[in-house]
C-alpha cells in the first residue's frame, strides 16, 4: 500500500545524469514518488546527452521520466532548465506543453522574495573555452563512479562502509575546493547585483545553503541542489524555509511501488515504458488544448 505523499511547495533537483552508469535512478524514483510538489525545477543535466548510449537506458531511468509526466498530470508545474550535459535541448527553449516548459533560467517570487534558478555552467571556464576537455572529464568521472560502485559492493560484502572516490578527491584537492568557493561567490555576487534574494544552481554536484553578505549590495542566499550520482540530494522550499533533502541520510528510505510491482508481476520492458510515456504526453497535450 502506498504511503501518503508529502506536499511540498517547490522541489529543485539537478545533475541526475540519466543514461549514465552512475545515475541513482531508483533512489530518485523513490523520492519523486514520496512528494507532491506544486512546482518542480529540473535544474539541468537531467538527461546526459553527452554520454547517451542507445545500449544503456535502463527501465529505472525511463521510469523517472514517466514519474515526471505523472506529476505533470497532477497539476505540478515543471520547469526543465537546460544544463551543459543536455545543452542540445537549448534549441527547444520556449517549448511548452501543459504545465511543462523548457527554459534557460527561471525567476520566481516566493513569499515576496525573488529566486533566480539556472544550472551554472556559464561560470565554468572549461565549458567556455575547452568543451572537449569538459567532455573528456565527464567520461573520466563516469568511469570513476563505475569503479566506486564496484569497490563499494566489495566493501559492503566485507562489512565495511561506503566511500566516495570523487568526493574524497574534490575535498582534498585545493583547486577543486577553490573552484567550488569561487562558483558560489560569483553566483551570489551576480544575484546581489540583480537584486535577487535567492540564487539556485546545480552543475558542481555540491549541495549547499549559504548566506552571503555584501557591504555594497543586497544580501543573498546561495543554494545548490547537489546531484543524484553521489550526494542524492534535492532542495525543498516550504513556507519561506529552504532545506536540503538527503536521501542517503533518511532513516528508512521508502520505496513507492507501482501497481504492477505490488501485484508481483514481471518488470515492464523499456519499450512499454516508452509507449506509456508518449501516451501521457498525448494526454497532457490534449488537456492543454482544451
Amino acid at each position: 500500500m502506498n504511503q501518503k505523499k508529502r506536499k511540498v511547495e517547490l522541489v529543485a533537483i539537478s545533475d541526475v545524469h540519466l543514461g549514465t552508469y552512475g545515475c541513482k535512478a531508483k533512489e530518485l524514483l523513490s523520492y519523486l514518488r514520496s512528494v507532491q510538489p506544486r512546482t518542480l525545477i529540473l535544474n539541468g543535466d537531467i538527461i546526459d546527452i553527452w554520454q547517451f548510449k542507445k545500449s544503456y537506458f535502463p527501465n529505472s531511468h525511463m521510469k523517472v521520466l514517466k514519474e515526471i509526466t505523472h506529476l505533470l498530470s497532477k497539476k505540478t508545474k515543471v520547469y526543465y532548465i537546460t544544463g551543459n550535459h543536455d545543452e542540445m535541448l537549448r534549441k527547444f527553449v520556449g517549448f511548452r506543453l501543459g504545465s511543462f516548459e523548457i527554459v534557460n533560467k527561471v525567476v520566481l517570487e516566493l513569499e515576496g522574495k525573488k529566486a533566480w534558478f539556472f544550472h551554472g555552467d556559464v561560470f565554468d571556464v572549461t565549458m567556455k573555452h575547452s568543451k572537449w576537455v569538459a567532455k573528456l572529464g565527464a567520461h573520466g568521472y563516469d568511469l570513476l563512479i563505475l569503479l566506486n560502485t564496484l569497490s563499494n559492493w566489495i566493501s559492503e560484502k566485507l562489512g565495511r562502509g561506503k566511500l566516495s572516490f570523487s568526493k574524497k578527491i574534490k575535498n582534498s584537492v585545493k583547486g577543486a575546493v577553490k573552484h567550488i568557493s569561487n562558483f558560489e561567490e560569483t553566483a551570489a555576487q551576480i544575484a546581489s547585483d540583480n537584486r535577487y534574494d535567492y540564487v539556485v544552481c546545480g552543475h558542481i554536484h555540491q549541495p549547499q545553503i549559504k548566506n552571503f553578505e555584501f557591504k555594497h549590495g543586497k544580501d543573498v542566499m546561495y543554494l545548490n541542489s547537489g546531484d543524484w550520482v553521489e550526494n542524492l540530494t534535492a532542495l525543498e522550499y516550504n513556507k519561506g524555509h529552504w532545506s536540503v533533502f538527503n536521501y542517503s541520510e533518511t532513516e528508512t528510505p521508502v520505496r513507492y511501488l507501482e501497481p504492477d510491482e505490488e501485484r508481483g508481476t514481471s518488470k515492464m520492458e523499456t519499450k512499454q515504458l516508452f509507449n506509456d510515456l508518449i501516451e501521457e504526453f498525448q494526454i497532457l497535450k490534449y488537456k492543454s488544448l482544451k
